[in-house]
């Protein structure tokens, strides 16, 4: 085979972009966090709020069956829920979290249950489509950990979002 140095300037770059492109396609793609999803089958914001997850590297399994038995199994009160819940690294991410709060929790591990946005606030992840205007309510996400007192559980801000 001819050294690089016989070959014009030109071919020689193309032989190395070409080179440079094949060595880049032989690169595994990065793999997408996995998740399991209960929602709602009537719900159109959690489809919306799943959709939000995948964009952002998550992949989802999703259960079209309900959440209040993945809820209730995992211990999470009533007053902390919303329409869908996930487990993502063996947290529970319960509502309309944003996707950079779950890679916060998953990079940061702390010892809990999870995370919640309660409720369904409008601004939200899968609650900020066209129908709901520019309108954001404030709302945060809430680090939820078990007390060890039967089905106990104490909550702290994870993050807020007030704009």
């Amino acid at each position: 085979m001819p050294s690089p140095h016989s070959y014009p300037r030109r071919q020689a770059l193309q032989m190395m972009a070409a080179g440079l492109a094949t060595a880049i396609a032989a690169q595994p793609a990065l793999a997408a966090t996995p998740m399991e999803v209960w929602k709602d089958p009537n719900c159109g914001c959690c489809k919306d709020w799943i959709a939000r997850m995948e964009q952002a590297g998550f992949s989802a399994t999703v259960h079209v069956s309900g959440n209040q038995a993945v809820r209730a199994r995992l211990g999470l009160p009533q007053r902390l829920a919303s329409c869908h819940s996930a487990l993502v690294g063996g947290y529970l991410v319960e509502g309309h979290v944003p996707p950079a709060d779950v890679r916060k929790l998953l990079q940061q591990k702390p010892k809990a249950l999870g995370i919640v946005v309660a409720g369904m606030p409008v601004g939200s992840p899968g609650m900020d489509g066209p129908a709901y205007g520019s309108r954001k309510d404030p709302f945060d996400v809430l680090l939820v950990s078990k007390t060890g007192a039967g089905s106990e559980v104490t909550t702290r801000v994870f993050s807020s979002y007030r704009d």
